[in-house]
């Protein structure tokens, strides 16, 4: 192993080397050197070209040289699990830390050197000590095949449970990457392209055939419609010609019309002159009556005048007459009535002397009236008590009222709150199954099968436990790992199996579930009290920080001891060095980091780690049991009080009816009581008012007799007064019979002027008939031939208008040539536009745009299916391609599993097991879909088991982890591999084959470089002069790095050996 090494450094120091000549594989690690980073203030390491094994106790800083790696090589921080800022991987109290690493190549090796600054989290990158960006460096590092992210490849110690979780496909492409051929990967992507790319044309494709179709048939319709409308245009176009014509036609007979009827008006303006020539003498006879007949009438009407005067005087006298009757009337009438009132008058006397007598009987007859006072006083007495007692009782019913009333509001309050409560474990509930589904739904069925289990079983950790403060959920979240958060927990190991076989096995969900210890931890006090670290800034321990069942409580005090975990602030990480050094403890949390210490088994020194803290996701809504609880019994109370106060006031309106009954009872009694003092005095009221209106009945007596006298004394006075009008009405009749006669002279004279009169105007009447009857006929033709004329002019500007003929425009000699072929009177015309008209309503529903949506879907189609022929020939193309990389994909793909698989399965017999690597698909053409499946069988008893994170045993998982890797590393053309800390889950003869392998397969000719990171081997393990072991020590009686000198150790050793012969 010196020899080799010596020969190694002799290499390093040749500046240009050949790559035949040197061991180590290009990209393999000739150096790595670190400043400031982690644990290491200066360190530099040089691995060997084989097999280099990182030995060295927990917590020296094997892990620090797997970082350096990752992180060198333009790894991120995520992917080491411990930190999500690369600025935290700088060592404490420093500002800046520096990663180099040397990697070969010929003719010279490529350094790339990495400055973290803890500012800002920022990184500079160097290649050969000229600045690069980080994408040069990803370019450089992608050359030589090196794939920190590939877990084939690179797999740090928190990554080592996550390989047993990749999937069939990532595996298949992580293995890929790690040992196929560049070509390999490269066809596997193409052919999931490919395949993409062909769905999606076989999609187009049938999409745009369905749509071709569809258009055919829509214009094979559309066909038809343009026929028709052809046809129907023909019609139309006829029919407007007929319209054009129709107005000339029209035009030509009102024009003759028009001729004819000037003509025949001439003809009789003629007439009707001559007529007015021969009727002259006779008007002049006629004029000369009609002046006698106006002497006469104005003669009449005079006498007329005057015998209406006369006769009205005469109606005057009469109506005077009639008045003196009525007063006659009148007078009668009010004696009548004077004698009927003093009839009735005697009726209610004798009436009001009859009801005096009877209630005087009935006042004789009543005794004296008794003594009711005491009784009365009795009533008042009983009825005071029921007001009392009543308003005592409407006092009680108000306050149980108000007490119900704010039960209510409390009870309102309540139910109020705990919806409140119930929504925020809805949210969580919720957030649980967004993020775990499986979970999710194992708790539904959980819900509905309690009645399975024998013990007390809790819903999932991030469920069950409830944050006193929403800020301190993320130091819980933080210190609970994600599997235990969604994990369910169980009292008893039974219920547990009977949980996971109905989860696991029958409905094939992923879920965790936890076992309590029977012993209780829940009470265990902390190391110390609280009080005594709060001068370090400490205000609580973890467990005082949540809420949570008895079993979860029990489990996690046992698991993650949340008892004696404190929880610090800002002052805590100010002064977390001394904390340290004088606190002994072992898990702190500070405002925003927490630091897990580990105490050196060389050293006994303290070795500190700090990670900065991931915002809470789970646990930021929480309930506070306690106070539901007991806003749950609070409620209950109430429920309580309101059916007792229900019961009260139901007792209180009982009695308050009785009472009320009660007092209705005896103010009936006391209104009897009253009502028999008061009607003595009541009778004694009456019959005195009887008296007083017999007495006032008795003064308003009426004298007939003086009235009969009075009446008659009126009348004779009148009946004098009707005699003077008798006379007066004589005289004027006498005066009115001479007017009559002179009247009935006039009226005589009159007739007979009348009639010559009326002889003249007849003789003259038949020659006026004529003439008016001949100026009717010339009004009429005049009339007739302006409204002819007129039309005739609006006609010839519709017929222009119709054709579009402008003012001056001759007729065109198209349309003569068009009207000589179609009818010539308007008859015809009509019955012709007439059957256009009914053939053309026939083609309903036709419009110009179904032509042009004909011709528009026609080139649509025709475009269409050029481009559907265009598609298909890309689609053949696409086809050809996949079935050509398909083949060598298989063929290279095959080979890659042959040899995966010979090497796995000769580990696995060499372990007396049995394991197998073999191809997986779904389905043919799925490309994506393909992966890799490992299968294995550690017991002789059971059968084949595909390789999975739930069904082997860590060991077990360990073991076939290894042995993949173990099968892959003859066959890698990556330039290194890294495994840290796998073998810590194995037995001791499970360690030892599987290093034994590692030994012989690592350090064969030719082998990429191997780095086992492990904190011990086990006693008498085979060893080769390839490998190199590098022994990890950490310490302050470590020597510096200046003073480490390889001769002078050589020397010291050569003088102690010839000391000691």
């Amino acid at each position: 192993m010196a020899d080799a090494r010596e020969k190694r450094r002799a290499v390093l120091k040749v500046g240009k080397h050949n790559v035949s000549q040197s061991p180590f594989v290009v990209g393999s690690i000739v150096r790595i050197s670190m400043e400031n980073f982690l644990t290491y203030s200066v360190c530099e390491v040089r691995p060997g070209p084989n097999l280099n094994v990182v030995l060295g106790a927990n917590g020296t800083g094997k892990s620090s040289i797997v970082c350096a790696i990752c992180l060198g090589l333009a790894g991120k921080p995520s992917f080491l699990g411990r930190a999500d800022k690369v600025g935290l991987f700088v060592k404490q109290g420093c500002m800046k830390g520096t990663v180099e690493i040397e990697l070969f190549k010929s003719p010279e090796n490529i350094i790339i050197t990495r400055e973290i600054h803890v500012v800002n989290n920022t990184s500079v990158w160097f290649i050969n000590g000229r600045p690069a960006t980080l994408k040069t460096v990803e370019e450089q590092i992608a050359d030589l095949n090196i794939q920190v992210d590939n877990l084939c490849q690179f797999l740090p110690q928190d990554k080592v449970g996550e390989f047993t979780k990749l999937s069939k496909t990532e595996l298949l492409e992580a293995t890929e990457k790690s040992i196929g051929s560049p070509e390999m990967y490269q066809f596997h992507c193409e052919l999931k392209n490919f395949r993409e790319k062909e769905r999606e044309l076989e999609n187009l494709c049938k999409e745009k055939t369905t749509s071709l179709e569809k258009m055919k048939q829509r214009v094979e319709r559309y066909k038809q419609d343009v026929e028709r409308y052809h046809e129907c245009k023909r019609h139309v176009d006829l029919i407007e010609m007929l319209e054009r014509k129709r107005p000339w036609v029209e035009y030509e007979n009102f024009r003759e019309q028009h001729e004819e009827v000037k003509q025949y008006r001439n003809q009789v303006k003629k007439e009707l002159k001559s007529l007015k020539e021969m009727q002259a003498p006779w008007t002049k006879r006629i004029q000369e009556a009609e002046e006698n007949l106006r002497n006469l009438d104005m003669k009449t009407r005079d006498n007329t005048a005057e015998i209406r005067s006369i006769s009205q005087k005469c109606k005057e006298k009469q109506d005077a007459l009639e008045m003196k009757d009525k007063q006659i009337e009148e007078i009668n009438q009010a004696f009548r009535m004077k004698k009927d009132e003093e009839t009735n008058r005697q009726k209610k006397i004798h009436q009001t002397q009859v009801i005096i007598e009877e209630w005087q009987n009935e006042l004789d007859t009543m005794a004296v009236c008794e003594n009711l006072q005491p009784q009365i006083d009795a009533v008042n007495t009983e009825l005071k008590k029921l007001q009392e007692e009543r308003a005592n009782i409407d006092n009680d019913i108000s306050d149980l009222r108000a007490d119900k009333k704010n039960q209510e509001r409390e009870e309102k309050r309540i139910i109020d709150r705990l919806g409140q409560l119930n929504n925020i474990m809805h949210m969580k509930e919720e957030n649980l199954k967004m993020r775990f589904r499986d979970t999710h739904s194992a708790l539904m069925w959980l819900r509905n099968n309690k009645d399975k289990f024998k013990k007390k079983t809790c819903e999932p950790m991030m469920l069950e436990i409830n944050v006193k403060d929403s800020s301190h959920a993320k130091y819980i979240e933080n210190h609970i790992s994600e599997n235990d958060m969604r994990a369910f927990v169980f009292e008893c190991q039974e219920d547990m199996e009977t949980f996971l076989l109905e989860v696991h096995d029958h409905q094939k969900l992923r879920v965790n579930a936890v076992c309590a210890p029977a012993e209780s931890y829940a009470g265990n006090l902390p190391s110390r009290p609280i009080e005594e670290l709060h001068r370090y800034g400490f205000y609580s321990y973890l467990r005082e920080l949540f809420d949570a069942p008895p079993p979860v409580m029990n489990y996690l005090c046992y698991q993650y001891r949340v008892h004696d975990v404190p929880v610090g602030t800002q002052k805590t990480r100010d002064m977390i060095e001394k904390v340290i050094q004088e606190t002994g403890l072992k898990q702190i949390y500070t405002a925003e980091e927490k630091y897990a210490i580990k105490v050196s088994s060389y050293t006994k020194q303290n070795l500190s780690s700090n990670v900065c803290l991931k915002e809470a996701r789970y646990l930021t809504s929480s309930v506070d049991t306690d106070e539901r609880r007991q806003l749950e019994n609070r409620g209950q109370d109430i429920r309580n009080t309101l059916k007792s106060l229900d019961v009260r006031l139901t007792v209180l309106f009982d009695r308050q009816k009785l009472l009320e009954h009660k007092d209705n009872k005896l103010r009936h009694e006391k209104k009897a009581l009253l009502e028999r003092g008061n009607r003595r005095r009541q009778l004694e009221s009456k019959i005195s008012m009887k008296h007083d209106s017999l007495r006032q009945l008795e003064q308003d007596a009426i004298d007939l007799e003086k009235e009969f006298q009075l009446a008659n004394v009126k009348i004779k006075e009148i009946n004098k007064q009707k005699s003077e009008l008798v006379t007066e009405l004589m005289h004027l009749m006498k005066k009115i019979i001479p007017l009559n006669i002179i009247k009935v002279s006039l009226t005589l004279q009159t007739t007979r002027a009348t009639a010559e009169k009326n002889r003249l105007q007849s003789e003259y009447k038949t020659a006026t008939v004529q003439l008016r009857a001949a100026q009717q006929r010339f009004h009429e033709l005049d009339n007739k031939k302006q409204l002819l004329y007129e039309k005739c002019i609006e006609l010839m500007k519709q017929a222009r208008q119709v054709c579009r003929l402008g003012p001056n425009q001759d007729f065109p000699e198209e349309f003569q040539v068009a009207f000589q072929t179609l009818p010539n009177t308007l008859e015809e015309i009509d019955a012709f536009l007439n059957e256009e008209k009914t053939r053309a309503s026939c083609f309903t529903g036709l419009s110009a745009s179904v032509v042009e949506e004909y011709n528009k879907q026609t080139q649509e189609i025709q475009q269409l299916t050029e481009y559907l022929e265009g598609k298909k020939n890309e689609l053949n193309n696409y086809k050809q391609n996949i079935s050509q990389v398909k083949e060598k994909w298989l063929s290279l793909l095959k080979v890659m599993i042959e040899q995966v698989n010979g090497k796995f399965s000769k580990f696995f017999s060499s372990m007396q097991c049995v394991g197998e690597v073999d191809l997986h698909m779904e389905n043919e053409g799925e490309y994506e879909k393909y992966g890799i499946r490992i299968r294995v069988k550690f017991h002789s008893s059971t059968e084949l088991y595909e390789l999975t994170p739930y069904h082997q045993s860590g060991g077990e998982k360990t073991v076939s982890t290894m042995l993949y890797l173990m099968a892959l590393q003859e066959l890698n053309r990556c330039p290194f591999r890294v495994v840290d800390e796998i073998n810590q889950g194995m037995d001791p003869l499970n360690e030892r084959r599987v290093f034994e392998m590692v030994v012989d397969t690592a350090c064969k000719k030719r082998t990429s470089q191997y780095f086992l990171i492990t904190p011990k081997l086990l006693q008498n393990l085979p060893y080769n002069d390839k490998m190199t072991v590098l022994f990890v020590y950490n310490g302050p009686f470590m020597l510096e790095t200046y003073k480490w000198n390889m001769k002078r150790f050589r020397k010291r050793q050569r003088r102690l050996s010839r000391m000691s012969e």
